[in-house]
């Protein structure tokens, strides 16, 4: 390994911060060896602040009817060739009641953006959760929403909110969605949701189309200045009914390295090993949880449904990935020397 990417892995695990020139230097430089040891020092950091700890976030993916028309996403607005469904409010909450009693003390409510769930409707039914679990913490990820629609769910009693910010370059971002979607929005969204109250969560996809080194460096400097409590990256996986069906996926071996430089930039976040490591590598949440990781969400959304909420060509939708099949999380977890709690899994800050 040269001198120069040791001295800012080193000084990464230090200061827990590079200028988006260094950043570029570690992607650009990426050996075996430096990722074997931005491995080893994001296990230990993720160690000292979460011991052994593995958290797990159930999620209800409610409905994949979508006003939106990104190019890289599976449900989009123009796939005519996907099935479409969406929960009710009763349907949800049920699913909630089973996450319960299998442990989980965390739901994520996720949907495309689909205008049938107002207000109105959300509000009513996070309310219903945290009335019935207010032991629970309630994550959504609903994607862009007025500040009002916001604070609402937020005083309905929503803790969290994954809102992944996708790229923190312009240029980049819009030839990743259409015209009508904006980058400035996107980011407004998440320093709304930010002064609001909710532990916010960003992030972004490793080899999405038109991705650089520049780029991704300038994704690691805004999570460094933003520090979100969650992150969430996977792999680009592309999808056969999106423009972007013939682009190359993204690897593991990107996913992981990028994985332990969030864990040194911002010690204390909390990094799922994603769905869509588990789909490109029947390892890769164990890989991700050695890289630093230390969320898994497995799915509480009925079985019926899971296979239309496809964002991605062949993602895992029935076995180890499902709520249901908790028993197989906890060993798979225990080979690698981890356990998976039952706690709502909140950032620990003051733990650095």
């Amino acid at each position: 390994m040269d001198g120069k990417l040791l001295e800012l892995i080193e000084r990464l695990e230090r200061e827990h911060s590079l200028s988006v020139d260094e950043y570029e230097y570690l992607i650009v430089n990426k050996t075996d060896e430096a990722q074997a040891l931005l491995a080893e020092k994001a296990s230990a950091v993720s160690r000292r602040i979460y011991g052994n700890e593995i958290f797990l976030r159930g999620i209800v993916e409610f409905s994949n009817i979508c006003k939106n028309d990104c190019y890289y996403c599976g449900i989009r607005r123009s796939n005519a060739n996907l099935e479409r469904y969406r929960l009710s409010p009763d349907e949800i909450f049920r699913c909630c009641e089973e996450g319960y009693e299998l442990g989980l003390r965390t739901f994520v409510l996720q949907s495309g953006e689909d205008p049938y769930y107002t207000d109105d409707i959300l509000a009513d039914l996070v309310s219903k959760i945290h009335g019935r679990f207010p032991d629970c913490a309630i994550t959504l990820s609903l994607g862009e929403r007025s500040r009002e629609s916001y604070q609402r769910l937020f005083d309905a009693g929503a803790n969290r909110y994954l809102l992944r910010h996708e790229t923190a370059d312009k240029a980049h971002y819009e030839k990743l969605h259409p015209a009508e979607m904006s980058f400035d929005n996107r980011m407004h969204c998440l320093q709304v949701l930010r002064e609001i109250g909710y532990d916010v969560g960003a992030g972004f996809m490793v080899g999405s189309p038109y991705q650089t080194t520049r780029t991704l460096a300038e994704d690691l400097k805004f999570l460094e200045d933003f520090k979100p409590e969650m992150c969430g990256i996977g792999p680009f996986i592309p999808h056969k009914d999106t423009p972007f069906r013939d682009v190359p996926a993204g690897t593991l071996d990107w996913t992981l390295y990028f994985l332990s430089i969030i864990r040194l930039i911002h010690p204390p976040v909390l990094l799922p090993a994603t769905t869509a490591l588990g789909t490109i590598d029947p390892r890769g949440r164990e890989k991700g949880v050695e890289a630093g990781a230390n969320v898994i969400m497995p799915n509480l959304s009925p079985t019926e449904v899971r296979e239309q909420y496809k964002l991605y060509n062949d993602k895992i939708c029935t076995g180890d990935e499902s709520a249901q099949c908790r028993h197989c999380l906890d060993l798979r977890m225990s080979t690698i020397g981890y356990q998976i709690v039952t706690d709502r899994g909140d950032i620990r800050k003051e733990v650095i």
